[in-house]
């Protein structure tokens, strides 16, 4: 990984994004691309957080299904974001290929009915995105398919989306971070924010420099902190952990997954697993709601991996890791404009690798003044949580507590 210097002193600029994630480093990319000078600060590295550490799972549409969505918002305007979910998937696919960025891009998603009831809906879902979308890339599985193509009995259906896909989340942010620099971009990393003193010409302030900037973008999404208090009750952070297998040779792999799809299932904790390019099996399961992580993450995923692989008792974990992401009450995403100089999206609740690709290209639209599909997803409806910052973390594990429960009958 480039290293990138930490800032000292003080500067000038167009933009300033605060936050080395997907979305900071999009709209660092699109904004330098634009001629903006624009300078983004990351309190650790580039990818350090839920943009270099998530499944990698490149989705389809919002984080709420076209159905839900209409009944939220009516056709046409569900029809709307699906158009802006697919191009946010086009653009992902677009910036790997005009880059060149090496990050194991691979076809295909296979969603998973983790109940009778969840296969008869993801069947209703996959006929409505064929017949009133357009969308010829799903299909829908039977439970006996299902078993021959994941090499376990555990589904009782599920829909393939073939043009959905996955990839290696922490190349990905590091190739976006070097596409930007090289369109002129510039990276402050080991630069975390301590001030934000808002204006017609806010000022963004480290332990060792600030910068004077004439837009500001908040990028930090699960990192958000304190930082910004009236934002915090809009997106709750919380941890998810990921176990890396010993390698399994390609047969080994395959027998898992034949046809080399990422998988996610229909749990409100989901479960979500594929294979790397060294045959080994990345599986994701299990989460936590406060600052620290489990001690034995690879014992806490282990359980959720041998409900679905029972004869992988036997395999190794080489690698296990955790990540600090955001979901919000809806599942949508927060985009806002707080004052006309500072913009923030976050709180992608699982779909951020092509949403905050799309944040950072709406965000550095709308500071060029073309800003009518950035507002297209600030109108998204998304309420704080009960409770604001105090209360929303024991009323999320309760929640949670229940829809587990669920999970389990």
């Amino acid at each position: 990984m480039p290293a990138h210097p930490a800032l000292q002193g003080s500067m000038a600029a167009d933009v300033c994004i605060i936050g080395g994630g997907y979305t900071g480093l999009s709209a660092l990319l699109h904004l330098a691309e634009r001629g903006y000078e624009a300078v983004l600060l990351e309190a650790a590295r580039v990818g350090a957080g839920a943009s270099g550490r998530n499944g990698g799972q490149l989705g389809s549409g919002q984080r709420v299904s076209q159905p839900t969505l209409e009944r939220m918002y009516g056709r046409e305007r569900a029809r709307l974001l699906w158009q802006l979910a697919e191009e946010a998937k086009a653009l992902v696919k677009g910036r790997i290929a005009r880059h060149g960025i090496a990050c194991d891009l691979r076809p295909g998603v296979l969603h998973a009915a983790h109940k009778s009831a969840h296969a008869d809906a993801l069947e209703r879902e996959a006929e409505h995105l064929e017949r009133h979308y357009r969308y010829p890339h799903v299909r829908y599985v039977a439970r006996a398919e299902m078993a021959e193509m994941l090499g376990t009995g555990r589904y009782f259906g599920g829909v393939l989306d073939r043009d959905a896909g996955h990839l290696h989340p922490l190349n990905y942010a590091l190739g976006l971070a070097a596409a930007a620099v090289a369109a002129g971009g510039r990276i402050h990393e080991r630069s975390r924010v301590t001030r934000i003193d808002e204006g017609a010409r806010p000022v963004v302030a480290t332990a060792d420099g600030e910068v004077r900037a004439r837009h500001v973008v908040l990028a930090m999404n699960g990192h958000l902190g304190r930082l910004v208090p009236q934002l915090a009750g809009r997106i709750m952070p919380l941890n998810n952990f990921i176990v890396a297998t010993a390698p399994l040779g390609e047969a080994g792999a395959r027998a898992l997954i034949r046809d080399d799809v990422a998988v996610a299932d229909t749990k409100h904790v989901i479960d979500y697993f594929r294979l790397s390019p060294d045959h080994r099996l990345l599986f994701g399961g299990g989460e936590s709601y406060g600052r620290r992580f489990p001690a034995d993450i690879a014992g806490v995923v282990r359980r959720h991996m041998l409900r679905v692989f029972p004869h992988l008792a036997a395999v190794p974990i080489d690698y296990a890791w955790g990540g600090t992401l955001a979901i919000t009450r809806t599942r949508l995403p927060h985009f806002a404009r707080l004052t006309p100089e500072v913009f923030v999206a976050h709180g992608y609740s699982g779909q951020g690798i092509a949403t905050a690709t799309l944040a950072g290209q709406l965000i550095a639209e709308a500071v060029a003044g073309t800003a009518e599909r950035f507002d297209v997803m600030a109108a998204l409806e998304v309420p704080g949580f009960p409770g604001g910052t105090l209360l929303r973390r024991p009323a999320l594990v309760l929640g949670m507590m229940y829809y587990g429960l669920r999970d389990r009958l």
